[in-house]
């Protein structure tokens, strides 16, 4: 992992059109501008942690117990 330190108004360059600008420091907390390409994705890591548990807790494998409980519900035997 690179480790920059950038001050106010400064930016840091990824590959050839990708410009990441330090736009405000308030609080302890620091704002960034990302000017790049629109087809580049760019999402919070927090969401992407998200994601993947929810995709997770989706692909859930019910037990044996579960599904006799499901079939009881639906009335079904």
């Amino acid at each position: 992992m690179l480790v920059l330190a950038r001050k106010l108004d400064e930016s840091i360059v990824i590959g050839d059109n990708i410009v990441v600008k330090v736009v405000a420091i308030e609080n302890g907390v620091v704002k960034l501008g990302i000017d790049a390409p629109q087809d580049v994705k760019i999402m919070r890591n927090e969401l992407i942690e998200e994601v993947k548990e929810q995709n997770r807790a989706a692909v859930h494998v019910a037990d044996a117990a579960e599904i006799d409980e499901l079939s009881r519900l639906l009335g079904k035997k």
